[in-house]
């Protein structure tokens, strides 16, 4: 699923937080939102790998979520509000599509990697593909609550989420095309070697591998 998806999921799991323990509300907000972003830092460094750990994730969220509850100091609670967005995000990743340069071509056979049992899992395709039409309603529907309920810069930063999310949906079919027109007629023709090695596999030409 794409990123603005990921961090609305973050700042909606920290919500229930920032409504009972508002003195804790900032910076459990915060870590939602982080949680849920810093997943896909792997972008170009081993996506879906480097930084997503679906059970890892959630065995520390199911240790930092009641200890959290019991000791509620701001610490805790931005661990556990950050470990739980980053769980979801490498979670919900499953039930997206795959790897793949297109990945509504369904050829994919990768959506993310389990280090517990040193294997990739297999995509769910439950939302097509990151950018679907789905995982903008996702979004949307996840940014409602949000948008009546914070003010400030983190209701922009909903806001900003929402306007990322469209563009991103509506330009989505397109990026692979540009990606390829971008590397084939450019990069591959001014990047040294090492360089152009640190491309992610899905960029690369056919040909070229």
């Amino acid at each position: 699923m794409m990123l603005p998806t990921h961090v609305l999921v973050g700042l909606v799991l920290a919500l229930p937080v920032a409504v009972a323990a508002p003195e804790h509300a900032d910076v459990a907000l915060v870590a939602g939102l982080l949680g849920g972003l810093v997943p896909d830092l792997d972008m170009y460094v081993g996506h879906r790998k480097t930084l997503h750990y679906p059970v890892y994730y959630s065995a520390l969220a199911a240790v930092a979520a009641p200890l959290a509850v019991l000791v509620p100091t701001t610490a805790t609670i931005a661990a556990a509000v950050a470990v739980l967005g980053a769980a979801a995000h490498s979670v919900m990743d499953v039930f997206g599509g795959g790897l793949e340069l297109r990945p509504w071509e369904a050829t994919s056979s990768r959506a993310v990697y389990n280090h517990y049992h040193d294997r990739w899992l297999a995509p769910r395709r439950w939302v097509r593909y990151d950018g679907a039409p789905e995982d903008l309603a996702l979004s949307i529907a996840l940014a409602g609550p949000l948008l009546i309920t914070l003010d400030g810069v983190l209701r922009t930063v909903v806001g900003a989420a929402v306007l990322v999310a469209v563009v991103y949906t509506a330009v989505r079919r397109l990026l692979p095309t540009i990606a390829e027109v971008l590397i084939t007629g450019y990069l591959l023709e001014t990047l040294p070697n090492r360089m152009l090695a640190r491309l992610p596999t899905r960029y690369v030409p056919e040909h070229l591998e």
